[in-house]
């Protein structure tokens, strides 16, 4: 009223904003019917609270939030779909003196071979992995190639949370086993390839090889085959043990050669290879003569089984026939060695029950020491129980020598 009375315009920040919002409404109702305009004012252009009370606006609402058959939700699965798409599969081949191992799967407060992989893994790409080993082996056990398979996605170090590009093959081998020489040196990737996201180390495994080492000889074994053989004193008939062989190869019913603790749903498999082979020694060290007659005019080796029985089979040295240092009584040359004699069990299947392998070389190392007949492993097979079988070999002879996949891997 004041103001009308002395013809000054009206203070709108002096109005409160309901009113000033109700005024702008009858305005707009006036224009309208009289047909007349009036300049723009900002002030009355929106009608919404302030910004102060405004707490959130659509754009803040995360994709979690929104609608699952929205946009937002279709954004956030295709940005999950390439991210998976940067997780590589890697199969990595190992070789391993298990000695020192507690066996191969992982165990709490115990070094394996799974869990030393982990570690090394993890120091290479700066997060933990899961690994899957094809064939479990024993404390002990030896492994020229056992294989596994790991899943690694590439962060950046520099960007953390930036999914890079997989790394090649060759740099994972490269770079885990810097790490793993740093460990025991003990353990060593062998080979590394790519394989599609569903491969399986263990269940796409075609056939599985095992060998294991016997040294046959009355002298102790080399302190350099410790631990990488088995001693047998006593001579070993490798024919008998060879017909052996031949009963046990084929489709069987192998309770007999299962240990307590097998989890397998059924002992029948299909024993594929079981042979017996005499072979050179691994520490093996050419005599005079031995040099002469296995090298052939251009350098190559050539393999003489009577060389290597005559130096072996009757616990005699060649080089003691050819050298002129002094000799003891028996006409051995003073300080060398007896040489024992070499053989090597093969077995090869596509799965074996457990303890196995070991039961069946205990079972041939019986039959060649003559405590059992081929009759006996006939009826031993028959029996079909665990406590049919004479003991084990022990784990330190035995090595996973190969485990084979389809061609296209």
């Amino acid at each position: 009223a004041e103001c009308r009375r002395k013809n000054l315009p009206k203070p709108l920040l002096a109005i409160p904003y309901a009113t000033r919002a109700m005024s702008a409404a009858s305005s707009d109702s006036a224009e309208i019917a009289t047909g007349s305009k009036r300049p723009f004012d900002p002030s009355l252009a929106d009608p919404s609270p302030p910004s102060k009370l405004q707490r959130f606006s659509q754009s803040d609402i995360s994709p979690a939030d929104a609608d699952s058959g929205g946009e937002a939700g279709a954004e956030s699965e295709a940005m999950a779909g390439a991210r998976l798409s940067r997780t590589q599969r890697y199969l990595v081949a190992v070789e391993y003196d298990g000695t020192r191992f507690s066996g191969s799967q992982q165990q709490p407060n115990q070094r394996t071979v799974v869990g030393v992989l982990k570690e090394a893994f993890h120091k290479f790409i700066g997060q933990p992995v899961s690994i899957f080993c094809s064939s479990r082996t024993d404390a002990g056990v030896h492994a020229l190639s056992n294989v596994c398979h790991v899943d690694v996605e590439r962060i950046s170090k520099r960007k953390p949370g930036e999914v890079l590009p997989p790394h090649d093959p060759e740099v994972v081998k490269c770079a885990v086993n810097h790490f793993l020489h740093k460990n025991e040196g003990d353990i060593m990737v062998t080979d590394v390839r790519c394989v599609a996201p569903d491969f399986h180390a263990r269940y796409k495994a075609l056939e599985r090889t095992y060998h294991y080492r016997l040294l046959s000889g009355p002298e102790r074994p080399s302190i350099f085959e410790k631990n990488s053989a088995w001693h047998i004193p006593e001579d070993l008939n490798i024919q008998a043990m060879k017909k052996a062989c031949n009963i046990l190869v084929g489709h069987h019913d192998f309770s007999s050669f299962r240990a307590f603790g097998c989890q397998a749903k059924s002992p029948v498999r299909t024993l594929d290879e079981l042979t017996v082979t005499e072979v050179f020694p691994v520490m093996f060290f050419p005599s005079s003569l031995e040099r002469s007659e296995m090298e052939s005019p251009d350098g190559s080796l050539v393999y003489s089984r009577a060389s290597l029985m005559g130096s072996s089979g009757e616990g005699s040295d060649v080089s003691s026939t050819t050298s002129g240092k002094s000799v003891c009584e028996n006409g051995q040359e003073f300080g060398k060695r007896l040489r024992h004699r070499c053989f090597v069990v093969t077995a090869r299947a596509q799965s074996f029950l457990y303890h196995q392998v070991r039961l069946m070389v205990g079972l041939l190392k019986a039959v060649g020491i003559g405590d059992l007949t081929t009759a006996d492993v006939e009826r031993i097979l028959d029996a079909k129980t665990m406590t049919a079988a004479p003991p084990m070999a022990p784990a330190y002879g035995l090595y996973l020598d190969n485990v084979k996949y389809d061609p296209i891997v």
